[in-house]
C-alpha cells in the first residue's frame, strides 16, 4: 500500500497561523461518500458529473460542473473555455475541512468567466459545504485511461496544460471500478495488482466486521490473493487485498461479489466479539494506516 505524503504546513514569522478545523468525516451526507473519498485518496483518473442544488442554479445560472480527481497543477478547480466547470479533488487542501474547501472552489469557479483562470482564497473561512451546494442524487463515475478529459475540445495548444497532461498521463496505472461492491476498485502497479474498498459503514462497526470474518479464516479473495491490511480515510475504512498481477479486473468481480456478502452478514451481527474475533482486530489495528 501507498500513503500520498502531505507537504508540511509552514508560517510567516510574525504571523500567527490560522487554526485548523479538523472534520472526521468530510463527505459524510453526500449520497456516494464511499466513492468522493475514493476518487480524493485512490484512483487516479476519474470524473463524475455533479448537479447543482436549485438555489445555487437561481443564482449563478446553469453551468455544467464535473468531479475530477485531479486538474492540471493540481489546480482547484479549471473554468474552461466552452463554460464546462472542472472541480479538482486531488489537491492540497487549506483546511481539515475537505467539504468546506471544495465548496469554496465551486462558488469560485461559478464566478469565473469560461476561459479564465479560477482564483481561490487561501482560507476558506465560514459557509457552505459541498452538500448545501449540490442536488446530490449520487455519482455516476467514469474512470479514464487518460486525463485528455480536462480539455474542451481541440483545446491543446497551451503549452503549460499539455506539459502537465504529458506528465499525469505517463504516471498513469490502469484501474477499474468494480460491478460487485459499492466504491471497489482494482488497480494494477508494477508487479503487482489490488482491490481497495471504500466500505460505507462507520469505522468502527466495519472494524468489527472485518474482525469476524479474519478470525473465520475468510479475509482474503479467494487462492493466489492476500489480505494487505487497510487505509483510513476521511473516517472510513478501505480494506485492501494484493492480488496475482496478471489477472485482469474482471476476474475478481465474483470474488469481490462473495465477499461483499460475507461481509453484510459479518456487519449485520451486534454480538460482541469473541475473543478469537478481538485478537483478530487487534491484528488488523496493526495493519492499518491513515490517510489525510
Amino acid at each position: 500500500m501507498s500513503k500520498r505524503r502531505r507537504n508540511p504546513r509552514t508560517t510567516t514569522p510574525g504571523r500567527t497561523k490560522a487554526p485548523e478545523v479538523f472534520i472526521a468525516r468530510p463527505f459524510a451526507g453526500l449520497v456516494d461518500e464511499p466513492d468522493w473519498i475514493a476518487l480524493r485518496e485512490l484512483v487516479p483518473a476519474a470524473s463524475a458529473p455533479l448537479r447543482l442544488a436549485p438555489a445555487v442554479l437561481d443564482q449563478f445560472g446553469d453551468r455544467p460542473v464535473t468531479l475530477a480527481t485531479v486538474l492540471p497543477m493540481a489546480w482547484p478547480a479549471l473554468s474552461r473555455s466552452d463554460g464546462q466547470i472542472l472541480l479538482g479533488l486531488q489537491r492540497n487542501l487549506p483546511s481539515g475541512n475537505p467539504s468546506r474547501d471544495l465548496a469554496v472552489a465551486l462558488l469560485s469557479a461559478l464566478q469565473t468567466p469560461p476561459g479564465d483562470t479560477v482564483s481561490v482564497p487561501a482560507q476558506p473561512g465560514a459557509g457552505p459545504q459541498l452538500p448545501d451546494l449540490l442536488d446530490d442524487t449520487g455519482l455516476a463515475v467514469t474512470v479514464h485511461d487518460g486525463f485528455e478529459f480536462w480539455l474542451a475540445e481541440g483545446a491543446t495548444d497551451d503549452p503549460t496544460v499539455q506539459a502537465s497532461l504529458e506528465r499525469a498521463n505517463a504516471s498513469l496505472y490502469p484501474t477499474v471500478k468494480l460491478d460487485a461492491a459499492r466504491a471497489a476498485y482494482w488497480c494494477r502497479v508494477p508487479g503487482r495488482a489490488h482491490v481497495r474498498w471504500v466500505l460505507a459503514e462507520d469505522e468502527e462497526r466495519a472494524l468489527d466486521a472485518l474482525s469476524r470474518l479474519g478470525a473465520a479464516g475468510v479475509l482474503t479473495l479467494g487462492d493466489g490473493t492476500r489480505f494487505a491490511g487497510m487505509f483510513r480515510a476521511h473516517g472510513l475504512l478501505v480494506p485492501v487485498w494484493d492480488l496475482p498481477a496478471q489477472a485482469e479486473a474482471a476476474t475478481w468481480e465474483a470474488p469481490v461479489a462473495e465477499f461483499a456478502k460475507r461481509y453484510a452478514e459479518a456487519v449485520s451481527v451486534d454480538a460482541a466479539l469473541t475473543a478469537p474475533e478481538r485478537r483478530a482486530r487487534h491484528g488488523l489495528l496493526g495493519r492499518q494506516q491513515t490517510l489525510r
